[in-house]
C-alpha cells in the first residue's frame, strides 16, 4: 500500500513576498468566527470494502465473537459480532501521527478480556518517526499511549509475519515486543515502559527482519528470527523469561530460512511453524511447514505441497507458506496458507490429523463477492486469494475460518462457501475525488491499487466494481468537463493502456485509441476543458522525471507535445471558459496560463511559494479565472484575474488541499473546504464566506492520520465533503 513519501515532507525554500502577491489583513484565522459554534458533523466511510492488506487477525481465546484485525496502513479494528462489522479503533490518530496508522502487531490478554495492545509504526526508515504502543482496558474504546525509542514497520517487508507483541502467559503485567532492528523489548508494567532484553541471542541487522513472531506454548515463549541465512538459528525459546536459547534440531535450508508464523496446539503440545525463503508478502519462492513436539523436541516436516513444481501451463509453481491457525477444540486440526503463489493461485490447506494429510480448501470453494464486486478485478470470477499471511480459526466454531488478502478478508462458516467478512473495514489509499454536479452518482473516486470507482450509493460498494477497459491499478488523474459532466477522463497504471474516457459520467469507459510512448511509464495527471473537447495530460515518470505535457482534441486518438507547459505540473481547466487552462510551477513559484485551449502557456504571477513540498491549484466552480492555491508552508492564495496576481489569505498558515461545494443558504460564494493548519492542529475546515472565517468540521475522534492528498465537496448538498485518506478509505462528512 501507499504512504506520503519523504520527498513530500521536505522543508520549503522560499517565501511569498514577491511579484503579484499582497497580504490581506489578519482575520479570525482557522478558529471559528467569534460567536459561531463549530457545526456538528457525522463522519462515515463511503463504502468500498477492504481494498488493502489485512496483515493480522486474532480471535480472543476466551470471549465468543470477539476478534481484532490489523492492517498495514489503515489502523486496527474490533469485530462487532452482533452487528457483523468491524469497528475502527485508531481514527483518533491525527496528522502528526500519520506514521502510526500502520499496525506492526496486536495482542490480547487471555486472562483479562477487555485488555488490548497495539504496536504501531508504519515505517522503520530514517525519515519516519518512532513507533508507539497503545494499551486499552476497554477493548479499544479508549487508549493510553507509550512512545517508543525504536522504529516499527507495519508497511515494510515482513508486515504479514506473526504477531510480534505478546502478553506473557505467566504474568499479565509482562509484555514482549519483537522489533526489526532493535532486538527484543520487554515491559513489566503492562506496556507503560519498555526495556531491551539483554539476554536475547538474536543479533539485529540494519536491513533485516529481526523478530518475526512471538508465540506462547504453555509457559514457554518462542521467538522467530528473520535474519538467519538458513543455517544459523532462526527460532529461540525461553522457559523462565530470562534465559533464551536456540531451539535445537530445527529445520534448515532455504525453504526454512524465515519463520513466518507459528501456532500452538495445546491438546497435542505441538507447535506448528510456517516458513519461507523471504518474509513476504512479495519475493517468496519456496517454503515449508514443520511441527515441533514441545515435550520431546522432535521436529516433523508436515508441508502440504512442496513448492517448485509446474502448473498445467508449464509455469513454475513457486511460493512460500504464510498463515497458520489451530483449532482450539479439536486436536490436530490446523489450517495453513500458501503465499505469493501467482501461477496456481494461493490456497488454504487444512488437516485434521496433525499434518499427515491435507485438503486444499480452494478446490471446493464457492466465492461470493457480490457485496464487494471490485474483487473480480475486471474478470468473470474472483481469485481465491493472494498475499495470504493472516489466517484465523474461531475458537468457538471450527468451521468459521477467516484469512486476509491484499484487498479483503474472506470468511466461511462451512469451509466451502466464502465471502468477504469486511464490513466496516476500509483501507483504501485515495488519490483522486470528483463530486459531479448532476447524475446518479455523487462521487467518483480514483484510488491506489484498485483503480476508479463509480459510487451510485455511498452506503454500498460500487455495483460495477472497479472501472474496466482498461483496468487500472493506481490512478494518477481523474477529471470531468465542467459544462458536460457526462464526460470524464482518467489516467493511471493500467493493464492495457494508461488512459480512458467516458461519455456516461464514468459508468463505462473506452481506452484512449493511442497514447504517447512515455505514458506507459509516466502516466501523470490529466485535465479536460469545460466541454470536453481538449485533454491535457502531464507525463511524470515513476522515478520523478518530468516530461512536457501532451494535448489531444480527439479523445486521445492523437497527441501533440505542449512544450511551453511547465514540466511535471498538474493541469487545471478553467470551469467557465473552454479556452483557458492553468498550471502552477512549484519549482519556480510561477503560475502559467493558456488562453488558446492549451496550445501554448505563458507565465503570469511569479513570486509564489517555490519548492513547497505539497500544493494544489483549484478553481472555484462557475467563475472564470477565480483560482485558489493551497501551499503546505505558506497557506492559501487567491487570484480573481486568471492568475495575473494573487492575494495571500492570512486566515491560515498552512493549507494542503482545497475544494468547493454548494453555497450556504443566502451565501453568494461556494462553500470552501480545506485540510489546513491553525496554530497547533491540522484539521478539516469549512468557510461559508469565501475564506474570511473558518470552522473546524472534523473532531478529535475523526482524524485518520495523513489526509493531504485531495478532498472534494458536494455541489448539490451544502456541508457535505469527501476526504481522501491514506489508508482509511473515503471519509465523508455532513452536518447533523
Amino acid at each position: 500500500m501507499h504512504t506520503p513519501s519523504p520527498s513530500r515532507r521536505t522543508l520549503l525554500a522560499g517565501t511569498a513576498a514577491a511579484v503579484g502577491v499582497v497580504a490581506l489583513p489578519a482575520g479570525q484565522g482557522l478558529a471559528r468566527a467569534a460567536g459561531t459554534a463549530a457545526p456538528a458533523y457525522r463522519w462515515r466511510n463511503a463504502v468500498i470494502g477492504g481494498t488493502g492488506f489485512v496483515t493480522g487477525v486474532l480471535f480472543h481465546p476466551a470471549v465468543r465473537g470477539l476478534a481484532y484485525a490489523r492492517t498495514d496502513i489503515g489502523g486496527a479494528y474490533r469485530w462487532d459480532d452482533r452487528a457483523a462489522r468491524w469497528t475502527p479503533l485508531t481514527d483518533h490518530l491525527g496528522w502528526d501521527d500519520w506514521n502510526l496508522l500502520g499496525v506492526e502487531a496486536l495482542a490480547v490478554d487471555p486472562a483479562h478480556p477487555d485488555r488490548l495492545y497495539l504496536a504501531l509504526g508504519t515505517y522503520a526508515q530514517s525519515w519516519a518517526g518512532n513507533g508507539a504502543v497503545l494499551r486499552s482496558e476497554d477493548r479499544g474504546a479508549t487508549w493510553t499511549r507509550t512512545d517508543l525509542s525504536v522504529k516499527l514497520g507495519g508497511n515494510e517487508d515482513g508486515r504479514g509475519t506473526g504477531e510480534r507483541l505478546l502478553v506473557d502467559p505467566r504474568d499479565s503485567d509482562t509484555l514482549w515486543l519483537g522489533t526489526r532492528h532493535d532486538g527484543l523489548l520487554r515491559s513489566t508494567d503492562r506496556g507503560a515502559t519498555w526495556a531491551a532484553v539483554t539476554g536475547f541471542p538474536g543479533t539485529p541487522s540494519a536491513s533485516g527482519q529481526g523478530v518475526t513472531l512471538l508465540v506462547a506454548a504453555g509457559r514457554t515463549l518462542y521467538a522467530g528470527w528473520g535474519d538467519s541465512d538458513g543455517t544459523s538459528a532462526n527460532l529461540y525459546r525461553t522457559a523462565d523469561g530470562t534465559t533464551w536459547e536456540a531451539v535445537p534440531s530445527r529445520p534448515t535450508g532455504t525453504s526454512a530460512k524465515v519463520p513466518v508464523r507459528a501456532a500452538h496446539d495445546r491438546h497435542t503440545r505441538e507447535l506448528y511453524v510456517t516458513y519461507a525463503d523471504a518474509p513476504g508478502p512479495n519475493g517468496q519462492a519456496t517454503g515449508s511447514v514443520h511441527k515441533l513436539a514441545t515435550v520431546s523436541g522432535k521436529w516433523t516436516d508436515v508441508t502440504p505441497v512442496k513448492p517448485g513444481g509446474t502448473t498445467g501451463d508449464g509455469s513454475s509453481d513457486t511460493f512460500g507458506y504464510g498463515g497458520v491457525a489451530v483449532d482450539a477444540r479439536r486436536p490436530g486440526t490446523v489450517v495453513v496458507s500458501t503465499n505469493n503463489r501467482w501461477a496456481a493461485v494461493d490456497t488454504l490447506y487444512r488437516t485434521t490429523d496433525g499434518g499427515r494429510t491435507w485438503t486444499s480448501l480452494k478446490d471446493t470453494a464457492v466465492l461470493d463477492v457480490s457485496e464487494t464486486p471490485y474483487l473480480k478485478w475486471g474478470e468473470q470470477q474472483p481469485k481465491f486469494g493472494w498475499w495470504i499471511q493472516a489466517v484465523a480459526v474461531d475458537p468457538y466454531d471450527a468451521k468459521h475460518v477467516v484469512f486476509g488478502t491484499g484487498a479483503t478478508l474472506y470468511g466461511t462458516r462451512d469451509l466451502k462457501h466464502w465471502a468477504p467478512q469486511i464490513r466496516g473495514l476500509e483501507e483504501t489509499s485515495v488519490r483522486q475525488l470528483i463530486s459531479p454536479p448532476t447524475g446518479e452518482a455523487h462521487l467518483i473516486s480514483g484510488l491506489g491499487d484498485v483503480g476508479v470507482m463509480y459510487h451510485e450509493r455511498l452506503t454500498a460498494s460500487p455495483s460495477r466494481g472497479m472501472a474496466t477497459n482498461p483496468v487500472f491499478g493506481t490512478v494518477t488523474g481523474l477529471a470531468q468537463a465542467a459544462d458536460r459532466p457526462s464526460y470524464v477522463v482518467r489516467t493511471g497504471w493500467g493493464d492495457h493502456g494508461n488512459g480512458a474516457w467516458s461519455t456516461d459520467g464514468g459508468r463505462s469507459w473506452a481506452p484512449f485509441a493511442a497514447q504517447p510512448a512515455l505514458a506507459k511509464d509516466a502516466p501523470g495527471p490529466i485535465a479536460t476543458n469545460t466541454d470536453g473537447s481538449v485533454l491535457l495530460w502531464t507525463l511524470v515518470h515513476w522515478d520523478g522525471t518530468k516530461y512536457p505535457a501532451q494535448r489531444s482534441t480527439d479523445n486521445g486518438a492523437t497527441w501533440s507535445e505542449v512544450s511551453s507547459f511547465p514540466k511535471g505540473a498538474t493541469p487545471l481547466a478553467d470551469p467557465a471558459d473552454p479556452t483557458r487552462f492553468y498550471a502552477y510551477d512549484s519549482d519556480t513559484g510561477t503560475l502559467f496560463a493558456s488562453t488558446d485551449a492549451g496550445r501554448t502557456f505563458t507565465a503570469r504571477a511569479s513570486g509564489l511559494p517555490s519548492g513547497d513540498s505539497q500544493f494544489q491549484l483549484a478553481a472555484a466552480p462557475g467563475r472564470s479565472g477565480d483560482l485558489w492555491l493551497s501551499t503546505k508552508w505558506n497557506g492559501l492564495y487567491r487570484s480573481t484575474d486568471g492568475g495575473a496576481g494573487f492575494t495571500k489569505l492570512t486566515t491560515c498558515w498552512a493549507s494542503y488541499t482545497v475544494a468547493f461545494g454548494r453555497a450556504a443558504d443566502g451565501a453568494g460564494y461556494p462553500a470552501v473546504y480545506q485540510v489546513g493548519s491553525t496554530e497547533a492542529i491540522t484539521a478539516v475546515y469549512r468557510s461559508d464566506d469565501g475564506g474570511e472565517t473558518w470552522v473546524r468540521i472534523n473532531d478529535d475522534r475523526h482524524q485518520w492520520g495523513w489526509i493531504g492528498a485531495t478532498i472534494a465537496a458536494d455541489p448539490r448538498i451544502h456541508g457535505r465533503v469527501y476526504i481522501a485518506t491514506n489508508g482509511r478509505g473515503i471519509q465523508y462528512g455532513e452536518p447533523v
